[in-house]
Formats: structure tokens, sequence, C-alpha cells
């Protein structure tokens, strides 16, 4: 454990190392909106299959810029939604609101004053509520007990075009959703921003 810490505070200090003389330079502080899609599966433990299921994403986002580097946050309201395939046949659907607060640390591999290229990941902290679930009493007595509270990491690519930007990401949860069936979600998201200044 204490080799892990030190091997990632030395990447830590590599990277703010890296920033070079912009680093003196003002960060820029910028405030948007985002709006956008989500495809959301659950990985189970038990012989259910977790199928995609298609919501939707809307919220605000910060971002400060560093030279090359930024850091990025978000508070984003997802609908999720995701169906199970059991061994016998029947289908079951779950979905569920949340709300996600991403933190993502990006460098932009091509920056000019107009358009950017970008590669990020951070870690997302997710608060869940209202979750329904079309299926057997037996899976609604799993799901009950439905943990509101998860941790995820993200991860993706970005371009910036002027105030507008767009970002593909993939999200895995590391925590479970259902306890009883080790129920951890995983989704892509497409978003669409602007930011405002």
């Amino acid at each position: 454990m204490k080799k892990q810490f030190f091997a990632l505070s030395a990447l830590l200090l590599c990277i703010f190392c890296g920033i070079e003389t912009k680093a003196q330079q003002a960060p820029a502080f910028h405030i948007g909106v985002k709006g956008g899609a989500n495809f959301t599966k659950t990985s189970t433990e038990s012989s259910l299959e977790g199928k995609y299921g298609l919501g939707y994403q809307a919220g605000v986002m910060t971002r400060m810029d560093i030279g090359k580097l930024y850091v990025q946050g978000e508070a984003l309201f997802n609908k999720r939604k995701t169906s199970f395939e059991s061994q016998d046949g029947s289908s079951s659907k779950l979905s569920w609101n949340a709300i996600d607060i991403p933190v993502v640390i990006g460098y932009k591999m091509i920056k000019t004053d107009d358009f950017n290229v970008r590669i990020f990941a951070g870690g997302v902290y997710s608060y869940a509520f209202n979750n329904n679930l079309s299926t057997s009493q037996a899976l609604q007595e799993g799901f009950k007990k439905f943990d509101k509270s998860n941790i995820g990491v993200t991860g993706g690519v970005g371009l910036d075009y002027k105030n507008f930007t767009v970002d593909l990401r993939y999200e895995i949860g590391l925590t479970s959703i259902s306890k009883e069936f080790k129920s951890k979600p995983h989704s892509f998201s497409l978003g669409i921003g602007y930011f405002l200044f």
C-alpha cells in the first residue's frame, strides 16, 4: 500500500512540475451548461445478464485551464436505464435517477485559440434515488436495498470549438448499487456543452 501511495505521489508531482512556466499565468476559469445521453448496464455476480439501456443527463460544469492541463468538475442529473435477462429467458427493466459529481484532470493534446483535442480521467461520486424495477418479486427484494451512494472512475476524450465542447466518456462503478446481486453500473456517455464564459 505504501509503494502504491509513493508511486501515485510521484506521478502527481511529475504532472504538476510539467506545467512549466505556463503555470505562472493566471488560470482561466469557465462555467457552462451540459446535456447528453448515457448508455448504462450493470454487471452482476448472479445468473442475470445486464443489457445497455438509453438514458439522458443534464447539468452544469466548471473548468480551470492551466496551460495544456485543466481540471473540470460537473454536477449532473442522470436518468439511467438498464435491463436484465435471466437464464430462463425472462427480462427485467431497472431505472433510477442519480446526481453525479465527476471531477477529472485533463490534458489538451492539441491546443489552439479556437480548437482543442483532450484526454481526461478522474473520479465520480453518485447519489442514486427513485429506483424502479419492473420484474419478479424476488428481484424486487434484491434491489430493495438500493445503495444510494456510489463511487466510480471515468475517462475519455473530448473536443472543444470556441465555447462548445463535446465529451465521450466511459464510467465504471467501484461500489455496488445492489449488495445482494453485487451490481456495479458501467456506462458510456456523450455530452455536449457550452461555456457561458
